[in-house]
């Protein structure tokens, strides 16, 4: 029972190829399902493994992951499109290689960190704006408001991130020039 978590976020995984797949056959709806059902096996799974301390390591690795290549593809497949504006999905890209880049420094000091509100608040977003994308395609009423929603969503991933640094990595820094 304690492997469900990483079960689900390895189907989370194989959903990202079925969403880009439909996508790819412009079965718009039918890949707003995937995701859908992609977006609520990781509350699922963040709910079980928290609930029944399921916590693993390779969770802590399939989770994230997971959620970032389900984001990716999504907000990859509309630039691809001309659906949202490739700098957005150029500024996510650069999020997350600093985000990589933050973990190796952080698993290298065992610093560990959990998500904060603005992180929350922001994948909130990120999510929203996806599936606001697809809707908007289908409602067909051109309005910015899409684009809107993914720009707070990923300029607030960027305060989260500076969040994260100053609370949890910047310490570990000012503490090893101080030897």
């Amino acid at each position: 029972m304690r492997h469900i978590p990483n079960i689900l976020s390895a189907f989370r995984i194989a959903l990202v190829g079925v969403f880009v797949w439909l996508f790819r056959l412009e079965a718009y709806w039918w890949a707003l399902g995937v995701y859908l059902l992609a977006f609520f096996t990781d509350i699922l799974d963040g709910y079980l493994a928290r609930r029944n301390n399921w916590i693993s390591n390779i969770g802590k690795l399939l989770d994230p992951l997971a959620d970032k290549l389900l984001i990716l593809a999504a907000m990859i497949c509309y630039a691809s499109l001309g659906w949202i504006p490739l700098y957005i999905v150029i500024a996510e890209l650069i999020k997350e290689l600093l985000m990589i880049v933050g973990g190796v420094f952080m698993l290298k000091y065992k610093i560990v960190v959990y998500a904060d509100t603005f992180g929350k608040i922001s994948a909130g977003l990120l999510h929203a704006s996806i599936v606001f994308t697809i809707v908007e395609h289908f409602v067909q009423v051109i309005t910015p408001w899409h684009i809107v929603v993914f720009i707070i969503s990923v300029l607030l991933a960027y305060v989260s991130m500076a969040n994260y640094f100053f609370k949890n990595v910047y310490p570990v820094l000012k503490k090893g020039n101080k030897k």
